[in-house]
């Protein structure tokens, strides 16, 4: 996502800053809030580092259109590193849905209660949000099999799933239509851009990395990604959950990319920047 000449690399980057943008009002109430942040930071780290994404992509039916997709199977292929393929993730499919019948049973549990949203609120909440899309993508996308993935057998989790798409289409019911851009243009209107990310950038000096503002360095992901694709640019910002990254376009105007701490390596090298 990109606000300006500050572009947000990653989901969590991203939901974070359009919280800041869009403050809590009468016209958009908070999704996150002191007593369910901690209950999302949980969900989110289940989703991604406790494999219930990496699982469901190794659920991926290989008659999925996107299956046979060259282009989506060499970017896959990129994320997930030298060696790794799509295809690949079928053969340990039997292994994939006896660990996923232990994700789903773990998050059956959280509504045992009988609660509508996994953070006890009166409304979706941003924990819901890092919880649920990887169990709406696998009920409504990947087929699972109905002999262990079905209504009757987690049904508090089939029922979070339908309040979140109710939620979710009845917000976008209210929201104004986007503007669509194509890629160029989407180019030009980022270049032609000021800087979003107001104040000025802070390199933290007391950061573990012991890393100097104008450092150049190299930033990617640790949880996929990072193996064909490195950003390299001159370090602008550092703090305990974010990095800044100040980098250069063919046409010569500088571009801010910011990610997360989590998951996210940091590496000093010698070389000038690059986009």
């Amino acid at each position: 996502m990109a606000v300006g000449r500050d572009v947000y690399v990653d989901t969590r980057m991203i939901l974070r800053r359009l919280e800041e943008l869009f403050p809590p009002s009468e016209a958009h109430p908070a999704l996150s809030s002191m007593e369910t942040a901690g209950l999302a930071a949980l969900l989110n780290k289940f989703t991604i580092d406790a494999s219930v994404f990496t699982r469901a992509v190794q659920m991926m039916p290989s008659h999925l259109p996107s299956m046979n997709d060259e282009s989506f199977v060499k970017d896959r292929a990129g994320f997930s590193g030298k060696g790794s393929t799509l295809h690949g993730g079928l053969k340990r499919r039997p292994e994939t849905i006896a660990h996923m019948r232990h994700l789903f049973d773990i998050a059956e549990s959280l509504f045992a209660d009988g609660r509508d949203w996994v953070g006890g609120t009166e409304a979706v909440s941003f924990a819901d949000l890092e919880g649920v899309w990887s169990f709406d993508w696998i009920i409504s996308d990947l087929e699972p099999p109905a002999e262990y993935f079905s209504e009757a057998l987690y049904p508090r989790v089939y029922s979070w799933r339908n309040r979140f798409k109710a939620a979710l289409d009845n917000a976008r019911a209210r929201a104004p239509k986007p503007v669509s851009l194509k890629g160029s243009a989407a180019v030009q209107a980022i270049l032609g851009a000021d800087f979003s990310d107001e104040g000025p950038p802070t390199v933290d000096p007391n950061d573990p990395l012991k890393l100097q503002e104008g450092a150049v360095v190299q930033l990617f992901p640790m949880d996929g990604g990072g193996f064909t694709h490195k950003d390299r640019g001159r370090l602008v910002k550092l703090g305990k959950d974010e990095v800044a990254i100040a980098v250069l376009a063919k046409t010569g105007e500088e571009v801010r990319i910011h990610a997360p701490r989590w998951q996210f390596r940091i590496q000093e090298v010698s070389a000038g920047p690059r986009l």
